[in-house]
């Protein structure tokens, strides 16, 4: 037999067992107190019997004219006779009997007292000497059967008892575990980043320790990840000012020197110190996005900050290839701007660098509050998709990149319960790579007073 994997059930069954066991345990340890009680009621039952017929017994027979006669006394009214007896003089002869006595279970009297045959118990008693006899006798069955009786009446209110203690004692423990089960659904409810305390005050003593042992555990695994963050912003940080003043010189010596062999080695030390300042830059986003703060108490119409995006980096050297459509009503969100510009950013880059060159970039933003960036290139498989945003993962390794674009995006999606959703080939196209998100939608409050700007 296997034990349930739920504690209720365990504890439920268990404690049943044992109300079980020891309801039968105590019926059977009274049945034989009662069985002992009840033969002694019978015996003297037996007994008063006897000596409540042997006088009128013998008043009978001895005013008898005809000795030696047997007389069956007749009932008054049909019933189960229980006791019989028989009446006999010295020489064994029956002078008086019940209606329902059989002679041939009755053994020779041998002395007054109690005597027990394979089928009957007896109790004998003479009077006048010894010359009249009585043996009273009755079934051993009879006791069988009301020591039966008794037993099942014992046994019997386990089945009523056991199902209303099983329900009781079910309703007991679930009550019991309802703290657990609480401080299950908060710690179930935290989301992926969220490592604070949970609760615990209300949990029993017995698994207080183990909730305090696993806050412990959450407390040591935020101080770690917080660490980690910390240096990688803190690193990337610091490397800018020295990025910076590399690359500066390497550009200086470009325009200083005459010698090709030099030029091109300075240009190749400018472009890895540029690469180098990316990498640093998507570090610091990257920190930002699993350590800072991504919701705000107010929101903010999100058009804005897509068209800024888009005209940052059309100046930076890609004009005209990002194809912006944007809904006529605004989009308030409660995302914090700097952070779904970082998105945005992050979804641009990565759709311009590994699409197909001088190939448009759509990028849409609905009504509803979907972001859909989109691009033309080759069909990407299945699990090609699902490695993309892990850290430093690309489609194909000959692809310029950190590695850490989709890493961001999908960081910044999970924080605010918005999961990025990749698809190849777009939708509706035989080719091509589409990145969509559904931002946050703003408080009714903020809605309304949208709505109030815009009329």
């Amino acid at each position: 037999m296997r034990w349930p994997a739920s504690l209720m059930a365990r504890l439920a069954l268990s404690v049943g067992l044992v109300l079980t066991v020891l309801w039968l345990l105590a019926a059977s340890v009274t049945g034989v107190i009662v069985r002992g009680e009840m033969d002694e009621v019978f015996d003297s039952a037996l007994r008063e019997t006897a000596e409540r017929i042997l006088p009128l017994a013998v008043t009978d027979i001895v005013g008898r004219e005809d000795e030696g006669v047997t007389q069956r006394l007749a009932p008054i009214r049909e019933h189960d006779e229980f006791f019989t007896y028989l009446v006999r003089d010295a020489e064994g002869r029956v002078l008086l009997q019940s209606h329902a006595a059989d002679p041939a279970v009755f053994p020779p009297y041998d002395g007054p007292g109690f005597r027990q045959t394979a089928t009957h118990r007896l109790y004998g008693d003479a009077a006048l000497q010894g010359t009249i006899r009585i043996t009273v006798a009755e079934p051993l069955a009879h006791r069988a059967s009301t020591a039966r009786e008794i037993q099942m009446g014992l046994s019997l209110p386990l089945l009523i008892v056991l199902p209303v203690a099983l329900t009781a004692i079910i309703l007991a423990v679930r009550f019991s575990l309802d703290p657990l089960r609480r401080f299950r659904v908060r710690l179930e409810s935290r989301g992926a980043r969220d490592l604070s305390e949970v609760p615990a005050d209300d949990l029993p003593r017995e698994i207080g320790p183990l909730a305090d042992t696993l806050n412990s555990l959450l407390g040591r695994l935020r101080d770690a990840f917080e660490a980690e963050r910390s240096f990688a912003a803190n690193a990337a940080h610091e490397l800018r000012t020295p990025l910076a003043g590399a690359i500066a010189q390497a550009q200086r010596l470009r325009s200083e020197t005459r010698d090709p062999a030099i030029d091109a080695r300075a240009a190749d030390i400018e472009a890895s110190l540029k690469r180098l300042t990316r990498l640093s830059e998507r570090l610091m986003q990257l920190a930002r996005a699993e350590g800072g703060r991504l919701r705000m108490d107010q929101s903010a119409d999100l058009r804005s900050v897509v068209r800024i995006v888009v005209d940052d980096i059309g100046r930076a050297g890609t004009p005209g290839r990002i194809v912006l459509t944007l809904p006529e009503t605004a989009v308030m969100s409660d995302i914090d701007p700097d952070a779904f510009a970082i998105l945005c950013r992050n979804l641009l880059e990565n759709a311009l660098r590994h699409g197909e060159e001088n190939a448009p970039v759509d990028m849409t933003l609905t009504a509803e509050g979907r972001l859909v960036v989109a691009n033309d290139g080759p069909v990407l498989s299945r699990d090609t998709l699902d490695r993309l945003t892990a850290r430093f993962e690309r489609a194909s390794a000959s692809t310029d990149g950190s590695g850490l674009g989709l890493a961001i995006v999908a960081a910044i999606a999970n924080r605010i319960g918005s999961p990025l959703s990749l698809a190849s080939p777009r939708p509706g196209r035989s080719s091509g790579f589409e990145a969509s998100i559904k931002l946050p939608a703003a408080p009714a409050g903020d809605l309304a007073q949208g709505m109030m700007q815009r009329e």
